[in-house]
C-alpha cells in the first residue's frame, strides 16, 4: 500500500474511533451495600467487615476503570431509585416515592432521549414499580418480571409477554441481556440489567450456597447501638451493642454477590469476544445500601451513611484511565445525564442529575457538587420508619425527621464516621449547625423539594395500623 493511502486510511480509522458513539451497560444489584466488593474489603484492610468476601469479576471492572469511593442515592429505596436512574430525577418530580406506585409513562426518559442518536435499548430483570407489567416504559425492548419476582424458575415478560424460564433469575435475566448485546453489536445500544440479587429472602444459586461457612464480620463501633428514631430495633429494644471482634452476619447476602460476580463476569467476557470493550462504558452499581446491625437496623431507607452509600465502578477503556479511584460525590441521579453527554445528546434542563464526564477525563479543576440533599418519603406499611430528609456534605451531615424536631441529627463525619455523636444541641458546634441548615435550605431549593400529593400519608390505610417493626422487612 503506498505510503498516501496507508496514512488516508489511518487518519480515517482514527476519526471513525473519534466519532464513534459508546455503548452503555448499566448493572445493579438490589440492596448491595458500597463496602461488599472485595477490591474495598482489601482497600479497608483491618477496618474491612467482610474480609472474606471475593469478587473477582467485580475487582476486575475497578482495576480497568475508575471507583467512586463517595457514590450515594437520593432515596435509599428500591423502585424510587430506579426511576432516578432513567429520568435523572428525584421522586418528587417524576412520580415515583414509594415501592408500590407505577413508572409514569409521559416521565424523562433515557432511553427514548437517546434514540434520536441512533440508539437501541433493552431493560432486563428487575424493574419492581409495583406489580407493574407489560414494556418497560421508554425501552425498545425488555425482559423482566413483575414486582419481587422469585429466586428461582420465575416467569419473564419478554415486551410484557409471559414467558416462563428455568433455573436461577439473574442467570436467566442477564442471558437475555448477552443475547441483546449480540444481537445489536453493530449499533450503539443501552443495555440496562437490574438484577434481584441481593434482596430478601437473600437465596444465592445453589453452586454459592455453602461460601463462607461459619463466616463471621467485623464488629463496628455503631453495631447494635440503637438509632434516636428506633430504640426499639430489630436487635432488641436496647440492641446488641457488643466489645465481641466479630459478629454474625447475613452470609445469604454475600453467597448472592457471588453470583452476581459471575455474572458480571460473564458479560465482560462476551464484550471481549465481541470486540466491544473499548467503546462500551460499563456502570455497575447498586439501588440502595443497606444495615446490617449497625444502628441497630436491617434494611434501608433513613439516612445513615450505610444506607446511602453504593458501590460505582465504570470502565470505558477508550475514554477513562485504569485503577483510578475518585472521592468527589457522585449520585444515582446522575447517570442520565452522563450517558446522554457522552453520546452527544443535549440534557434536559428538568434532569437533576449531573455528567460524568469531567470526572471520568480525571479532570481534578471541574467544578463539582460537595453535598447532596437527601428524602426518604413516608410509606404505608412502615409506619415506624419516619419520612426522613438530610443534607449530606464532604465532611457533615444534617438529619431531620419531619414533625419529630428532638430527633434532629448532627454529625461531624471526619471526626465520627460511625455517626455516634450527635452535635444537634451542643452549644460549641452552633456554627455546625448553622452552616449545615443553610446548606439543607439551599439543597432543597436546587431541586425545588416538596411532598407531592401523590406521597403516602400516615393514616387509616396503612397496612394493619402501621404496626410494622423498623429493619423488619416486608417485600418490597
Amino acid at each position: 500500500m503506498r505510503p498516501f493511502i496507508l496514512l488516508l486510511v489511518l487518519f480515517s480509522a482514527a476519526v471513525s474511533a473519534a466519532d464513534r458513539k459508546p455503548n452503555f451497560v448499566y448493572v445493579y444489584t438490589d440492596d448491595q451495600r458500597w463496602d461488599a466488593l472485595g477490591v474495598v474489603q482489601k482497600e479497608q484492610g483491618e477496618k474491612g467487615r467482610f474480609p472474606w468476601l471475593k469478587t473477582p469479576h467485580l475487582d476486575r471492572l475497578a482495576n480497568e476503570g475508575v471507583r467512586f469511593r463517595n457514590a450515594f442515592v437520593v432515596n435509599s429505596l428500591c423502585a424510587p431509585s430506579r426511576a432516578s436512574l432513567v429520568t435523572g430525577q428525584y421522586g418528587h418530580v417524576n412520580g415515583v416515592t414509594n415501592n408500590h406506585t407505577p413508572h409514569p409513562e409521559g416521565n424523562l426518559s433515557l432511553p427514548a432521549l437517546l434514540r434520536p442518536a441512533g440508539y437501541v435499548s433493552g431493560y432486563f430483570g428487575k424493574w419492581h414499580h409495583g406489580n407493574q407489567s407489560g414494556k418497560r416504559p421508554g425501552f425498545d425492548t425488555s425482559a423482566s418480571f413483575v414486582g419481587q419476582g422469585v429466586y428461582f424458575d420465575c416467569p419473564i415478560e419478554v415486551d410484557g409477554v409471559k414467558t416462563p424460564s428455568q433455573g436461577f433469575v439473574d442467570d436467566v435475566t442477564t442471558e437475555y441481556a448477552a443475547n441483546f448485546i449480540k444481537a445489536n453489536k453493530d449499533k450503539p445500544f443501552l443495555m440496562i440489567l437490574g438484577l434481584k440479587t441481593c434482596h430478601g429472602p437473600f437465596t444465592p444459586p445453589p453452586r454459592h450456597e455453602k461460601a463462607y461457612e461459619g463466616a463471621l464480620a467485623r464488629n463496628v463501633p455503631n453495631y447494635g447501638v440503637p438509632a434516636i428514631y428506633a430504640p426499639a430495633g430489630p436487635n432488641g429494644p436496647k440492641g446488641k451493642a457488643t466489645d465481641a471482634k466479630e459478629v454474625p452476619t447475613n452470609l445469604g447476602m454475600f453467597r448472592g454477590i457471588n453470583g452476581v460476580d459471575d455474572n458480571v463476569g460473564k458479560l465482560l467476557a462476551l464484550l471481549d469476544e465481541l470486540k466491544l470493550t473499548e467503546d462500551t462504558v460499563f456502570v455497575f452499581s447498586s439501588d440502595n445500601g443497606y444495615y446490617l446491625g449497625e444502628h441497630n437496623l436491617g434494611d434501608k431507607r433513613t439516612a445513615y451513611d450505610e444506607s446511602l452509600r453504593i458501590p460505582l465502578l465504570v470502565r470505558y477503556p477508550r475514554a477513562v484511565k485504569a485503577g483510578r479511584t475518585d472521592d468527589r460525590m457522585v449520585l444515582n441521579i446522575d447517570p442520565a445525564a452522563t450517558f446522554l453527554e457522552l453520546a452527544g445528546q443535549p440534557v434536559p434542563a428538568a434532569m437533576h442529575g449531573r455528567s460524568w464526564k469531567p470526572l471520568l477525563e480525571g479532570r481534578e479543576d471541574a467544578a463539582w457538587r460537595d453535598s447532596f440533599f437527601y428524602c426518604y418519603f413516608y410509606e404505608k406499611g412502615y409506619a415506624n420508619v419516619p419520612m426522613t430528609t438530610a443534607v449530606r456534605t464532604t465532611d457533615a451531615k444534617l438529619i431531620k425527621y419531619p414533625g419529630h424536631d428532638e430527633w434532629t441529627e448532627i454529625f461531624d463525619l471526619k471526626a465520627d464516621p460511625y455517626e455516634l455523636k450527635n452535635l444537634a444541641n451542643d452549644p460549641a458546634y452552633a456554627a455546625l449547625r448553622q452552616r449545615l441548615e443553610a446548606e439543607y435550605a439551599k439543597q432543597a431549593k436546587a431541586v425545588d423539594f416538596r411532598v407531592p400529593d401523590f406521597a403516602d400519608r400516615p393514616g387509616a390505610d396503612d397496612d394493619k395500623g402501621g404496626k410494622k417493626k423498623p429493619g423488619k422487612k416486608k417485600a418490597k
